[in-house]
């Protein structure tokens, strides 16, 4: 078959080459079945615990995806007649958001006061232009005591106030384009307000411009890193193969290859996210190591004075089963995404492994039939002895050196490992200087953090919310809340209850506190939503037969492990405190916060099952149990030192960078392959261990360099990523493969040189002893001399 394969290529590569076209057109106009999400949601599978938390709270109370607008004037004071208009004059027209459904301010804010035996229901600013200093007085001791709007809508030092809108948009699959319209309307809102109140800067934060991120980073990726990587190649494969013909052959099958690996996702039914966005720097990246291969082995017969569909020929031979293996191997690495919690994390599993093997087939296929066609020629120089050739002299004449240094470096640096933590912070997702860091850093530099955590408390009982004892507990829990070192802001339906109860005794300050009879309770609370207008009632804190209400607990921007822990303490305190109230707690930071700390534990049995498989296919591939085992050391030991080193860089491992151990075991395995098959080939045609070494660095030592420097340029491309998980995942994987080049020229050589020399002298050792034995025999000189001769 492997010669039947061969000769086709080289008697009909016309023919082929039409076919394999026409084959990679079918399957790219797949492609037209893409399309772009945006939103945080594929990040997580429909059956997750936390999103049914999340989408039962949605359902059950009004959806709360947010757009909010933070006011930052210049003179450090919201309450002025031209900020309060700013903001009256944004509240109103944040009306006009498309699928707003709710706006609320410091402005609009239902303020309630009594009169004689009436209770005022009205918007605390009113005609800001016209208050006088007295009035804007007022006003700012009612929103600092508030607790509904200190530190929630409005600054404690009044130096800045947001404007939040609700919007209702609608669960579909593909929302993006709706996103989209809601952010830029409200940018425009803000832009034109800017132009007119200069003294104000507008900040965009909450639910939906982190999900308009999201989309436009991961679309701005694609549309400035790929084109950017393929100049970046290009320049690179001219330079380092020395042949503009060989450079364009590999142009054309890494397009292919990414074409019919889209074009394969679409047909198969996938999409395209944040997470699946660098699909194609990854495939192409991978798909340079293929061609580099497989042209460096025919540059290396041909150099030797081989004809090019001979030195062809060679280059195939030599590398089919190292191409091939190293395939396998990466692909099984990124299948063993399928664990992961995160769906958008294991179709980019799948899609660059459907990608590796495009890659393989199109190398094998294509690029040999471009190489046959192309008039590509090399110097004939059968006693070249290049840099490559010179070092592995370097490595033989200092192998004794090089073990033990390069054995204690990946043992010391393997060991910081432990100085990594698994720590997700959603709101570092992006990069500082992206629109939406900036405002989320700002707000919390001005107001507070963004992330946030509802809780749902479920009486079971139809106006349950009524109880005293119920508001009690509700109470306590918001107290207990705000008394941790996480949250920044409480609102909860008590500090309702207890004003209104305040309002209804003539504004009395002794009565700021819960109602103690369940039938005045619920008659202050149906007088005060009859009073409330249109938009702003309390179906965002209530649900529809005031069984439940929901608490939202504003955090400091904080990582998953402060965020888990705070949700852990939480339902303890409410275990012990309030029992038989259910608590669920639910939102797009604790998804993402809890998602990040299981994804670790999937990833762990991720990599043992990559490990065990790739290990199984070495031993096949090499046909020698012992060089599968030697294989573990350098195949596991450059991720150990590269986190190591990311210990000392960063000690965090986000989502993104949960998957690398997994995605580039298999990766890394391509170097190790490469090498002991070139060292296997020279053992078998009777080459020492010196000579086997000094062969594989001359035969493949070039490509491997090529390869691994491509590699790295092209995932170091992901580091200009606005998306960190990218860009981390990017940093990580370069760092990885860098050090695992390394490995295989400095520590692999030297410890197989090892190995070999003492089976040698053990062999050595055996055959001493059997003559000797011969000897006590037949202690015959003769026999003694022919014994030694022979």
């Amino acid at each position: 078959m492997k010669t039947l394969w061969l000769n086709t290529i080289l008697r009909y590569p016309w023919i082929l080459l039409l076919l394999l076209l026409v084959l990679a057109f079918g399957a790219s106009f797949g492609g037209k079945n893409l399309y772009f999400r945006g939103d945080y949601k594929v990040f997580f599978s429909h059956d997750y615990g936390p999103l049914q938390d999340f989408e039962e709270m949605q359902r059950i109370f009004n959806k709360n995806d947010n757009i909010s607008v933070l006011v930052v004037p210049q003179n450090g004071d919201v309450f002025t007649n031209e900020n309060l208009t700013l903001l009256a004059e944004l509240t109103e027209q944040a009306w006009q958001t498309p699928f707003s459904s709710r706006v609320d301010s410091v402005v609009n804010f239902q303020h309630t006061w009594s009169e004689d035996d009436d209770m005022i229901v009205e918007d605390l600013v009113q005609n800001p232009q016209g208050l006088t200093p007295a009035e804007l007085q007022r006003i700012r001791n009612i929103a600092i005591n508030e607790p509904n709007l200190n530190g929630g809508l409005v600054a404690a030092d009044g130096r800045a106030a947001v404007v939040n809108i609700t919007v209702q948009i609608p669960d579909t699959p593909n929302n993006t384009a709706e996103v989209i319209e809601v952010v830029d309307f409200v940018k425009g809102l803000t832009n034109e307000l800017s132009s007119r109140y200069p003294q104000a800067a507008f900040y965009h934060t909450g639910v939906i411009p982190m999900n308009y991120s999201f989309a436009t980073e991961g679309q701005k990726d694609m549309a400035t890193l790929v084109p950017a990587m393929l100049g970046l190649i290009v320049l690179m494969l001219a330079v380092m193969l020395r042949s503009v013909l060989a450079m364009l052959a590999t142009v054309l099958v890494l397009i292919l290859t990414i074409s019919v690996t889209m074009g394969l996702g679409g047909w198969l039914g996938f999409f395209l996210s944040t997470g699946t966005i660098n699909v194609p720097i990854v495939v192409m990246t991978l798909a340079v190591a293929d061609c580099v291969h497989l042209i460096a082995s025919a540059q290396f017969a041909m150099r030797e004075g081989r004809s090019r569909s001979e030195a062809i020929r060679f280059a195939l031979d030599l590398n089919l089963m190292p191409v091939f293996i190293t395939s396998a191997t990466t692909a099984v690495g990124f299948l063993t995404l399928v664990l992961s919690e995160s769906p958008v994390l294991a179709d980019f599993g799948i899609l660059s492994a459907i990608g590796v093997m495009v890659a393989f087939a199109l190398s094998v296929t294509l690029l040999p039939v471009l190489l046959l066609l192309l008039p590509v020629r090399v110097k004939v120089s059968p006693e070249h002895h290049g840099g490559m050739e010179k070092f592995g002299g370097w490595v033989v004449r200092h192998q004794r050196t090089l073990l033990p240094v390069t054995a204690l470096l990946m043992l010391i640096f393997g060991s910081l490992v432990t100085l990594n933590v698994v720590n997700d912070e959603a709101t570092k997702y992006f990069a500082k200087g992206t629109d939406f860091r900036d405002s989320v850093d700002t707000q919390e530099a001005y107001l507070s953090g963004t992330q946030t955590i509802d809780w749902a408390l479920y009486t079971g009982e139809a106006q349950g919310v009524n109880d005293p004892a119920f508001i009690a507990k509700t109470e306590a829990f918001a107290e207990w809340l705000r008394q941790q070192p996480e949250v920044d802001h409480v609102t909860t339906l008590s500090d309702t209850f207890k004003r209104l109860n305040k309002n209804m005794h003539g504004d009395d300050e002794s009565y700021y506190r819960i109602p103690q009879d369940r039938e005045l309770a619920a008659q202050y609370l149906l007088l005060y939503e009859m009073s409330l207008p249109y938009g702003l009632d309390l179906n965002n804190q209530l649900n529809v037969d005031k069984s439940s209400t929901r608490l939202t607990s504003t955090l400091k921007n904080l990582g998953s492990k402060e965020i888990v822990a705070l949700e852990d303490r939480a339902r303890a305190w409410f275990a012990e405190n309030a029992a038989g109230i259910r608590l669920t707690a639910a939102s797009p930071g604790l998804m993402f916060s809890h998602i990040g700390e299981t994804n670790m534990d999937s990833m762990i049995i991720s990599m043992i099952a990559a490990l065990i498989l790739i290990s199984a296919l070495l031993v096949v591939a090499l046909r020698s149990l012992r060089l599968g085992a030697i294989s573990l050391i350098p195949n596991l030991g450059p991720a150990l030192v590269g986190f190591g080193i990311w210990g000392l860089i960063s000690g965090e491992i986000n989502l993104g960078l949960s998957i690398v151990a997994s995605m580039t075991l298999g990766i890394i395995v391509d170097d190790t392959v490469h090498f002991l098959a070139k060292y296997k080939r020279a053992r078998d045609d009777g080459k020492d261990a010196e000579a086997a070494v000094r062969y594989a660095f001359s035969s493949v030592g070039r490509a491997l360099l090529i390869t691994t420097v491509v590699l790295v340029a092209g995932f170091s491309m992901l580091a200009f990523s606005a998306f960190r998980l990218n860009s981390d995942m990017g940093l990580a994987t370069a760092l990885i493969i860098f050090i695992a080049l390394l490995v295989d020229f400095f520590f692999l050589p030297a410890f197989l040189l090892r190995l070999d020399k003492n089976n040698q002298a053990h062999c050595n050792a055996e055959e001493q002893q059997k003559a000797r034995q011969d000897v006590q025999q037949d202690p015959n000189p003769a026999s003694i001399l022919t014994g030694e001769t022979l």
